[in-house]
């Protein structure tokens, strides 16, 4: 294996013994619940059950972005060790931490001039982050040294598939994410938004659809219609949900019935802090490798 630290942080909503049998490094993001810092930490802090209670409770819940400070103290570790660098950052559509890594990158050029850290943006989120993650620590099992997996990467990040449902509006209208009127409305009518991740890594709403059974049915759908093969669609499948592991386990029967030559089982993940601030429960997120976003 080319000796080289591939890395990338919590947001990838994966947990932490799947990254330490991948030999993926990972830095935690921090969120404020009631003014106190919490570490995006898989639900070692905060479980998602607890999380999502005291959300539900009044509790005021906020995201931070790592720090340039924390990316350079993390960094600084492989670098003094001899190791240069290959980091995946949330989207910028989502978060700000592209930049503050880039800058820990440019600050540490000059101490470390033998050494290199390579920043991508992953224009990806929660486990279809994690989805990349998993085909880089393949390509880089493979023998793909640091810049061509970074090219490889940059090349064809856009072509992992994100589509989710949530069955509670509550927390996308605190976000902002949904008007209250149309929360409101979408409560009483039983609404389930269908979302993606569009090529600028930012969130859309893409259909609204009218009870969770219809909008389980419509993502699976979607992997129908964008999946690389479609039914033939031989990779693998990730799904991460908050707090809702019925559905996502429906999502993933369906799936295992539709796609007979997946790549192993779906895997199913919590959803991190980070993104469930914004969400809540009650989300099921799907990714697939399939069409490249336009």
């Amino acid at each position: 294996m080319p000796d080289y630290v591939l890395s990338c942080c919590s947001t990838a909503d994966l947990t932490h013994d799947w990254l330490e049998s991948r030999n993926i490094k990972y830095i935690f993001f921090n969120y404020y619940l009631n003014g106190e810092v919490c570490k995006d930490d898989f639900g070692a802090t905060n479980a998602p059950a607890e999380l999502y209670a005291k959300m539900l409770a009044g509790a005021e819940a906020k995201t931070s972005q790592i720090s340039a400070g924390d990316y350079m103290e993390h960094f600084e570790k492989f670098l003094a060790d001899g190791k240069d660098v290959l980091h995946v950052t949330l989207s910028t559509g989502i978060s700000g931490t592209y930049n503050s890594a880039c800058t820990a990158r440019d600050q540490l050029a000059e101490k470390y001039p033998d050494r290199k850290v390579v920043v991508i943006d992953s224009l990806a989120a929660s486990s279809g982050y994690g989805l990349l993650m998993d085909r880089m620590a393949d390509l880089r099992g493979s023998g793909m040294g640091i810049d061509e997996l970074a090219a490889w990467a940059e090349e064809h990040k856009s072509e992992v598939q994100h589509w989710f449902f949530s069955s509670d509006l509550t927390f996308f209208v605190r976000g902002g994410r949904i008007s209250k009127a149309a929360g409101l409305v979408g409560g009483m009518l039983k609404i389930c938004p269908v979302m993606d991740v569009e090529p600028d890594g930012s969130l859309a709403v893409k259909e609204k659809i009218r009870t969770k059974a219809k909008a389980v049915n419509r993502v699976v759908e979607k992997m129908e219609e964008l999946a690389e093969g479609g039914l033939d669609y031989s990779g693998k499948c990730f799904i991460s949900q908050s707090e809702c592991e019925d559905d996502a386990r429906e999502v993933a029967n369906r799936i295992e019935a539709k796609f007979p030559k997946l790549d192993g089982k779906v895997e199913i993940f919590p959803i991190g802090a980070t993104i469930g601030v914004h969400t809540g429960p009650g989300t099921v997120a799907l990714f697939f490798w399939g069409e490249k976003r336009a």
